[in-house]
């Protein structure tokens, strides 16, 4: 590998004729909240365990492990009724799942920095401080107290969701409640799950030991449950310590020849910063990159369709029809496959699409040879109905058009590559805590039996 200083930064930049545009300032230590390490190792038990699942054989690690980057390693997932971890992961023949789960599974990586104040792909749940509660989400707001952070109240979701965690109609307790619209007070889905955790010892005697205002198990509440998982996720997975990191603390940090070149083309030419801006790449905004969509689409239990609108099922803006959050960059060489669908499962291929949507909307097309490379799991499902419908694929793909392609040949493609890949923060792929050797419910750690 070829290195450099960085301080030659503007030299190299000068001499390969492109523009570098400013640099990030480094990532400062209060970005990120005090951790309670005791809060912390409570979170990571109840991570791993699938006692938070209606049917007791998902946790939140199924779909977000740290052998796949804190993502699931496919394009579309398969939550209840799934059996496998990653890519092994397939249905249960004796529970075969209605469909896949309609989006990617996001990574987790410095959810607790504080500048992370909108979350998931629609950006459904962000914080607000116009409400009583400080956050906007699809709940009604005086759901929402006990949640202390946004990290938090985003695990509300996946375990009120029947494909997620909750499981199908009436086939356990939660999914009962849930499709009564039980969801707070007793009898309600949370309840039900806070009273399963309260009732195992371990779970008990750590919850009174980390919380002063539990002092019975009976005082355990799902927000105590989802608080210290949202601490065991911004301790473990916090990435501020990459090679890039480096060179923003130290500007004479060596730094590879090959990277250097992406770095200008990322901060300049090709005008990734223009919405992959900031210490993490991303301006937590919402853009229509004209990604192409596959499998079962977003869409109202009343509705037959199997589009996704992104932000606007949110807004309701048609300005918002098929824009989807700015991703963050840390880690993304690791957490393929990319886009809202994961559509791409080479990331040089999903940056050349990306940059262009017409050419991107073409190599999806019906019989196309791009489909082969999609990571879907074995499941009888029509994943193609949208980008086999001509006008459904011309809609995304218009919406797209409001930005002008860029042109990049087969070299600043690969020049990007290295620069994303000096964004690997060792310590955040490894995770802090690791995982369990056991949970006390005696479940299959992270949902899958050894």
């Amino acid at each position: 590998m070829v290195l450099f200083r960085p301080s030659a930064f503007i030299l190299i930049a000068s001499a390969l004729g492109a523009f570098a545009g400013p640099l990030p300032d480094p990532v400062p230590a209060s970005a990120y909240a005090p951790v309670n390490m005791d809060e912390a190792l409570l979170g990571q038990l109840l991570f791993y365990d699938p006692i938070l699942s209606g049917n007791k054989n998902i946790a939140c690690a199924t779909c977000h492990h740290p052998k796949f980057a804190t993502s699931d390693g496919v394009s579309l997932g398969i939550g209840e009724g799934g059996i496998g971890l990653g890519p092994a992961r397939r249905g249960d023949p004796n529970n075969i799942p209605p469909d896949r789960i309609p989006r990617n599974s996001p990574a987790l990586f410095n959810l607790g920095a504080a500048e992370f104040t909108v979350m998931f792909h629609d950006g459904r749940i962000e914080v607000d401080d116009t409400t009583p509660s400080g956050f906007r989400t699809p709940l009604d707001d005086d759901m929402l107290d006990g949640f202390a952070s946004l990290l938090s109240a985003q695990t509300m979701f996946p375990v009120l969701s029947p494909d997620e965690m909750a499981g199908q109609e009436l086939e356990n307790d939660v999914s009962k409640a849930v499709r009564q619209g039980l969801i707070t007070g007793d009898g309600g889905a949370w309840s039900i799950l806070a009273r399963r955790v309260a009732a195992l010892p371990d779970y008990a005697q750590q919850f009174q030991a980390v919380y002063d205002h539990i002092d019975s198990p009976d005082q355990i509440a799902f927000t105590d449950i989802s608080n210290a998982i949202a601490v065991f996720v911004a301790h473990e997975w916090r990435s501020d310590t990459s090679v890039f990191d480096a060179y923003l603390q130290d500007p004479e940090t060596a730094y590879p020849v090959d990277a250097a070149r992406g770095m200008t083309l990322f901060y300049g030419d090709a005008g990734c910063s223009s919405c992959h801006s900031g210490p993490f790449q991303t301006d937590h905004s919402f853009h229509p990159m004209g990604a192409p969509q596959l499998g079962p689409g977003k869409a109202a239990v009343f509705e037959n369709h199997a589009h996704d609108l992104g932000r606007n099922r949110v807004t309701g803006d048609p300005a918002d029809d098929f824009a989807f959050r700015t991703p963050s960059l840390r880690n993304v060489m690791q957490t393929g496959p990319w886009g809202h669908a994961g559509a791409h499962s080479k990331i040089d291929e999903f940056i050349r699409d990306h940059l262009d949507p017409v050419a991107a909307a073409d190599r999806f097309g019906p019989d196309a040879e791009a489909r082969k490379t999609v990571q879907l799991p074995p499941l009888k499902s029509d994943d193609w109905r949208e980008m086999d419908d001509p006008i459904a694929r011309d809609r995304i793909v218009q919406a797209a058009l409001t930005r002008a392609p860029v042109a990049l040949d087969p070299p600043d493609i690969a020049a990007l590559v290295a620069f994303l890949k000096t964004l690997d923060d060792n310590t955040a792929l490894s995770g802090r805590l690791g995982i369990p050797d056991a949970v006390p419910s005696g479940l299959a750690v992270g949902g899958v039996a050894n």
